[in-house]
């Protein structure tokens, strides 16, 4: 079976996207070999494992909160009140706003505070009643209610409430079904809230505009408007920090971007079989070539083959002095990648251009494919044929007992995690840690002078952490440590 085989179409008449671990063959555990890795996804031979142990983990209602991203919306959390803390971490958009050269935006949350009682009895009314007070509170131009696990055991029909209170309020009010048991990997709520986006606020182009990208990101750094200014190209950031009109018109744009596979490719597929807007396919724009790549494949959409192709002659002119100097003081350093799926893999590919000892990998999960089934977007496809193996590479969903016995065998020089919290693991064992928040700042020609400057600091500081380390004691039992296989709970797979 071909990846392109594996490829669903988007089904927006639905109200539920289905979750990765279907729909992607995705998985959360695996140790060996990238090589090995892209080998067995190609015919998905991979699969899901069950641990045995889990110290912790994320859930996908919280990555669905990319909603609160959305300016001049709000979000109901359907849900006991705890199920809206991830509201809390969005309070610092604003450090993005300022980033990015916006104004400050309010994060507009309700939560319907699910009782006991409510569990019993039904919540409908507390949801009816939370979405006409955010409606009369906030004047939000789009309403986005979050599902709970507390929700779908009870099997509310919030898919019945909404399209009521959309009718009679006047603005889309979407449902995002997010439930956390629904799915292991979080990034399927994220999904979600696209899902939504897509069936209920964007609309068919009224008016094409040749020059305008979508580019799918996580909120961060305006990289991308100089980047494709130079192609005479305007950014069209989406979905972080967009309003809901801008999100309506991405239909209208030339083409859709991304900076990671696993963020938008269900997106970018669904504009393109949706409203005609083609996916740009090429691997994310990190390092030379894939900067490259994606330079050139926009280009040939938008008609500027020739000026992308002065471009990218001149970009590398101006960095191959930079870079020459950058290797030479790098050389030598052993690195661990502890991150994301795709982005994981892009900081590989990063890593490898400056010359770096790439000693092991770890992504939160692994899809077997992308939801375009498409070859060129599989980013770890792509740093394989590019770069070759990667051995240690293994697929871990941030559980820290695992990844401490990971890191206290191999002794990386530097630790790159994606994160919030995780750095705290590398510090804690004396190990120099970047934690690469602003992915965007990352990303273009820019970003790998950008990344080598942070690598040599981190260096240079390293005896902060080596301080740490000395006044920490780890909580895990002798038992554990002794152990020779960090996997080893996590060993009985999964039909």
């Amino acid at each position: 079976m071909s990846t392109m085989a594996m490829a669903h179409p988007v089904r927006l008449d639905l109200p539920e996207v289905e979750v990765r671990e279907q729909r992607l063959r995705a998985t959360v555990s695996y140790n060996g070999t990238a090589r090995d890795l892209s080998r067995r996804s190609k015919n998905f031979s991979l699969v899901n494992h069950e641990r045995g142990f889990e110290q912790c983990s994320t859930c996908q209602q919280g990555c669905a909160g990319i909603a609160y991203n959305v300016r001049g919306a709000a979000v109901v959390e359907h849900s006991p009140i705890g199920c809206a803390q991830p509201a809390s971490a969005a309070m610092g958009i604003n450090v993005a706003n300022a980033a990015r050269g916006l104004p400050d935006q309010s994060v507009n949350v309700l939560s319907t505070n699910l009782s006991e009682s409510d569990t019993v009895y039904g919540g409908a009314e507390k949801l009816r009643a939370t979405v006409r007070e955010a409606k009369r509170r906030f004047s939000p131009d789009a309403i986005f209610v979050l599902s709970s696990c507390a929700a779908g055991i009870i099997g509310e029909d919030i898919e019945a409430v909404t399209s009521e209170l959309q009718d009679e309020l006047g603005i889309p009010v979407i449902p995002v079904f997010c439930e956390g048991f629904r799915s292991k990997i979080w990034i399927s709520g994220i999904d979600a809230t696209f899902h939504g986006i897509l069936r209920q606020i964007v609309k068919p182009a009224r008016k094409k505009q040749p020059d305008l990208v979508n580019v799918f990101n996580f909120e961060g750094s305006d990289t991308f408007t100089p980047l494709l200014g130079k192609l005479d190209l305007r950014a069209n950031y989406v979905i972080s920090l967009a309003d809901v009109e801008t999100l309506s018109r991405m239909s209208e744009a030339a083409c859709t971007a991304h900076i990671c596979e696993t963020l938008a490719t269900y997106p970018a597929k669904a504009l393109e079989q949706e409203f005609g807007v083609p996916e740009v396919r090429s691997p994310p724009p990190f390092g030379i070539s894939w900067t490259d790549a994606w330079l050139r494949e926009i280009a040939r959409i938008t008609d500027r083959e020739e000026l992308a192709e002065q471009v990218i002659e001149s970009e590398h002119k101006r960095l191959e002095p930079l870079l020459e100097t950058m290797r030479a003081q790098l050389a030598g350093r052993r690195v661990y990648i502890f991150a994301g799926d795709s982005y994981a893999h892009s900081i590989s590919n990063m890593l490898l251009d400056l010359g770096l000892d790439l000693i092991g990998v770890n992504t939160f999960h692994h899809d077997q494919t992308t939801d375009g089934g498409l070859e060129e977007a599989d980013s770890l496809g792509q740093l394989v044929a590019s770069k070759g193996d990667i051995g240690n590479f293994s697929v871990c969903d941030k559980q820290p007992f695992q990844m401490v016995k990971v890191l206290k065998d191999l002794q990386p020089d530097i630790l790159i995690v994606r994160h919030t919290n995780m750095a705290v693991i590398g510090a804690k064992l004396g190990i120099p840690t970047i934690q690469d928040g602003d992915v965007n700042i990352s990303a273009g020609y820019d970003g790998l002078i950008k990344l080598g400057e942070r690598l040599l600091t981190a260096w240079r500081t390293r005896r902060i952490f080596q301080n740490i380390a000395r006044h920490h004691r780890h909580p895990y039992s002798e038992w554990w440590m002794a152990q020779n296989d960090p996997f080893l709970l996590s060993s009985e797979p999964v039909a």
